[in-house]
């Protein structure tokens, strides 16, 4: 019959001693068969459970003295030998518990860092400097305040839903475009093995379902425009402005490009001997390269312009760096303001009579194409840089239909100056 271990009070085992020699010394404790304190020559004391599992002996560690004490090593003890009557192997069971917490660990990753580690492998990519900082000011600004903290491997349709739902309406482009962002990051974290499932970000099938179309808010398109009848008058009051802002604000009229693509434009763009204004797609909101076909006025313009040394800056603000867009915004309001206390009508929408706004003269070049024109629509579109069909989009891309918008915009250029009646039909060239 097996020796039964005399069972050691608490202060029995403090007093238990190394005897001097030889290797690692255990003592049994009693209370559980099995349970031993091990003492190293140097001092140290760690609990083991000296016990046969299906056959093989092993040795199982409880823990160190006294963190672990002697009633919490008996207690562990029993549980291990409990786990072994039921047919569980406790150091296996214990090398799958670290296991899955490494796992765990390598996979917990919170949005915040997730968003740091996907800028830093992705940035690089965007050549632009302007983009790099748009993506991670509108990360940084919108999404990890509410979604930084979390494990990505726990973010949830509903947890993106609150970062979307505030602003979806009111900055409709801002969170479409942070929607998309949000969803890249989840994206890089599902194939770097943070998380598993589907992504809830995902607009189709998804989000689509619980937020209304972009296409069909009214506040992303509602820019307040010039009106058409109004637009001559207009220019020519832009025209009589000095500063910087009024020169960039009569450009982007007469090439009914988007003020951010003004503001950002460099001479190394624009070929003056062409009339051609090459757009890299890095600036582009549809990351395709654009081409501008420069009417004689445009270029004129730009002719007139100074050069500053050691910046490539078309249309620079006053201090050296990009011009801003509030900028251009106060611009138009200081021109409408100066035609109402002069006792006219001022620049207004036709329809929601709010003062135009510098985006909206892109609204009164496409009226006018469709109102007072015979040019084709999708020529406007692809002017203005619009995705149209792709058959359609093709064919405009060509060398030779640069040429034929010349024409179009050669018109517009005329019908801005006056050298077109307001009511006259423009015929199409070409």
């Amino acid at each position: 019959m097996p020796r039964v271990a005399k069972e050691l009070s608490a202060l029995d085992v403090k007093r238990l001693q190394h005897p001097g020699k030889g290797g690692n010394s255990t003592f049994a404790v009693g209370g559980v068969s099995g349970l031993l304190l091990q003492i190293t020559p140097n001092g140290g004391r760690t609990w083991l459970l000296r016990v046969s599992v299906g056959g093989r002996r092993r040795e199982i560690g409880l823990g160190g003295f006294p963190d672990v004490t002697l009633a919490q090593a008996r207690d562990r003890a029993r549980e291990a030998k409990d786990q072994i009557r039921r047919g569980i192997d406790p150091v296996e069971e214990r090398r799958s518990a670290r296991a899955a917490l490494e796992t765990a660990r390598r996979r917990g990753l919170t949005f915040s860092d997730a968003t740091d580690r996907y800028l830093d492998a992705k940035l690089e990519a965007f050549k632009n400097a302007k983009h790099r900082d748009q993506w991670r000011n509108t990360l940084q600004t919108y999404a990890v305040p509410e979604l930084g903290k979390l494990l990505v491997d726990e973010i949830a349709v509903q947890d993106v839903l609150r970062v979307l739902e505030p602003i979806w309406t009111e900055k409709t482009e801002t969170a479409s475009r942070l929607r998309g962002r949000i969803e890249s990051v989840l994206s890089w974290a599902t194939v770097a093995g943070h998380r598993t499932g589907d992504n809830p970000a995902r607009w189709a099938g998804n989000l689509k379902e619980l937020l209304p179309a972009p296409s069909k808010i009214k506040q992303e398109e509602n820019h307040p425009a010039v009106q058409i009848d109004d637009a001559p008058r207009w220019f020519a009051e832009i025209r009589g402005r000095e500063g910087m802002g009024s020169r960039a604000l009569e450009f982007t009229a007469l090439t009914a490009a988007r003020s951010r693509e003004v503001r950002g434009a460099l001479w190394e763009e624009i070929d003056l001997d062409k009339g051609l204004w090459i757009i890299p797609a890095a600036r582009m909101k549809m990351d395709r390269e654009h081409r501008v076909a420069l009417s004689f006025e445009a270029v004129e313009l730009l002719q007139a312009l100074p050069r500053f040394e050691g910046n490539p800056l078309v249309f620079p603000a006053p201090r050296g760096g990009e011009m801003s867009d509030m900028t251009l915004s106060a611009t138009m309001k200081r021109v409408h303001a100066a035609d109402v206390d002069a006792g006219g009508r001022g620049f207004t929408d036709r329809v929601n009579k709010r003062p135009a706004v510098p985006h909206g003269l892109r609204s009164t070049f496409r009226d006018w194409v469709a109102e007072r024109t015979h040019f084709p629509g999708d020529m406007a579109e692809v002017a203005l840089a619009h995705k149209v069909g792709s058959a359609v989009e093709a064919s405009y891309r060509r060398g030779d239909m640069v040429e034929k918008r010349r024409a179009m915009m050669a018109a517009w250029a005329d019908y801005l100056t006056g050298k077109t009646r307001s009511g006259a039909q423009v015929v199409r060239i070409g």
